[in-house]
């Protein structure tokens, strides 16, 4: 059985993961530590490590390598219109990432929205080049920053505050919303370049306390 997430933020929209950081290659620095974004990672506290919830992306770890996996996906994403990618974890493996292009082709009537590391890694950008053409999907290559910095290749980025917005960035409204979607849709949206989410929790808090000290 496919072992589909439903959080609070999106709205009820459906959600694909895996458990953060030991599927997180792009989380790592050549020198072993984490990059900033992913120091302060929403999705190692709180709720996320209750066993209930640690256990559907334990799971899905070795689902995704049965053969009818792909059926399976596309069954479960019938009724669905926005659908999201690793809410925890990302795509370690390129036959993963050659799966989950499947079910995107798969499925024209549902948006695909697809945040991403793994664009680092010269294996993956076939693949990750590949959904990006589909009409229905939309591949955002997270920068590493929580400062606002980005580049050309990002389609996301995290910012001190509401007021650091850097420009060209879309900022994500959740906040003036209980931290919800509330109906916006502009991750999933090709026509918005970056989006610029503002940092929450008190573990990312930290972690750009410690990074203003050291500038």
């Amino acid at each position: 059985m496919i072992r589909i997430s439903k959080t609070s933020k999106l709205d009820g929209i459906l959600s694909w993961s895996l458990q953060a950081l030991e599927t997180c290659q792009g989380s790592v620095n050549p020198d072993g530590t984490l990059v900033p974004a992913c120091s302060g990672c929403y999705a190692t506290t709180g709720n996320y490590n209750y066993p209930n919830v640690k256990a559907p992306r334990l799971e899905n770890k070795s689902d995704w390598k049965r053969d009818a996996w792909v059926d399976d996906m596309v069954q479960a994403l019938d009724s669905s219109r926005y659908f999201r990618w690793f809410d925890s974890g990302d795509i370690y493996s390129v036959a993963l990432a050659e799966k989950i292009f499947e079910v995107m082709q798969k499925t024209p009537w549902c948006k695909h929205w697809l945040p991403t590391r793994m664009a680092k890694f010269a294996k993956y950008q076939d693949v990750l080049a590949r959904m990006q053409a589909l009409d229905n999907v939309m591949v955002r290559f997270s920068s590493d920053s929580v400062s606002g910095e980005f580049d050309a290749r990002h389609g996301s980025v995290i910012i001190e505050s509401p007021d650091a917005l850097p420009n060209g960035a879309t900022l994500c409204e959740a906040y003036n919303h209980g931290g919800k979607c509330s109906g916006c849709r502009a991750c999933y949206n090709k026509d918005v370049a970056v989006i610029a989410y503002p940092a929450h929790g008190r573990k990312m808090s930290k972690v750009i306390r410690i990074l203003s000290t050291k500038v």
